[in-house]
């Protein structure tokens, strides 16, 4: 079956259309799916202005609907799943608008820490959503939502919402690695699971009053010890300190 939004008998008369190369401006006609086409002038390959790659951020047959998929376009993929993953995620947890808050918050932390770190910010931002995800089956099966239950339901319900979405393995693998693993992440090559685990400690530490009645330079050198990255400890003292 061939998806609806490519297959011509679902097209109208401005599936074929024509703009101008944006590096000479010669006239180019596009189809509707063609991912890229040459220029006839200059020969560039031009992406489509108007194709929606939006479903092949995460459909894993996207390349044998779509075609060869363009490279500006590939290296975005992970990045347009995110947000994908995102709205899966406020789909799962329906009216929990607490843990949905909570999760929208440690992904703004651990943007905010990923971007500074330079690390693989989809995979920051695709755990930091489903780092808790777990929490509602942790509550029918033990009574508690305490990280230690947390840790053990999320990996199964985030693997499930991101098979369904058709991510690739080693995308889900990675991610499941830092969701199954609520406890402080140490190690060479960790970078990514220390990030998400700073923005959800600053996540938590931000919604309470624990500082009450201590000294900004001892409560910065607590925070100095909880906080694993240069970029989370910065985050956290901006938060946590310098607006109290």
């Amino acid at each position: 079956m061939k998806c609806p939004g490519q297959d011509t008998q679902y097209w109208n008369e401005e599936a074929i259309f024509e703009t101008e190369c944006p590096e000479c401006g010669h006239p180019m006609e596009f189809f509707k799916d063609d991912a890229t086409r040459r220029c006839a002038h200059c020969h560039k390959k031009i992406v489509n202005p108007k194709m929606d790659f939006g479903c092949a951020s995460y459909c894993k047959f996207a390349e044998q609907c779509l075609g060869t998929l363009p490279e500006e376009f590939v290296a975005k993929r992970d990045d347009l799943f995110k947000d994908r993953v995102a709205v899966e995620m406020k789909r799962y947890l329906g009216a929990d608008f607490k843990r949905i808050g909570h999760a929208a918050k440690v992904a703004n932390f651990a943007e905010k820490i990923g971007k500074k770190e330079k690390a693989n910010l989809p995979v920051v931002l695709c755990a930091a959503y489903l780092y808790d995800i777990g929490a509602k089956q942790a509550l029918e099966k033990y009574g508690s939502d305490t990280p230690e239950f947390i840790e053990k339901e999320s990996p199964a319900v985030a693997r499930a919402l991101m098979e369904k979405m058709g991510a690739k393995q080693d995308l889900i693998d990675e991610i499941l690695g830092i969701v199954g693993d609520h406890q402080r992440p140490a190690g060479h090559g960790r970078l990514n699971h220390q990030i998400v685990y700073d923005a959800d400690q600053l996540a938590y530490m931000s919604a309470c009053e624990q500082k009450a009645g201590v000294e900004d330079h001892e409560f910065a050198g607590k925070l100095d010890r909880i906080f694993l990255t240069a970029a989370g400890k910065e985050l956290a003292r901006q938060v946590l300190v310098q607006t109290t």
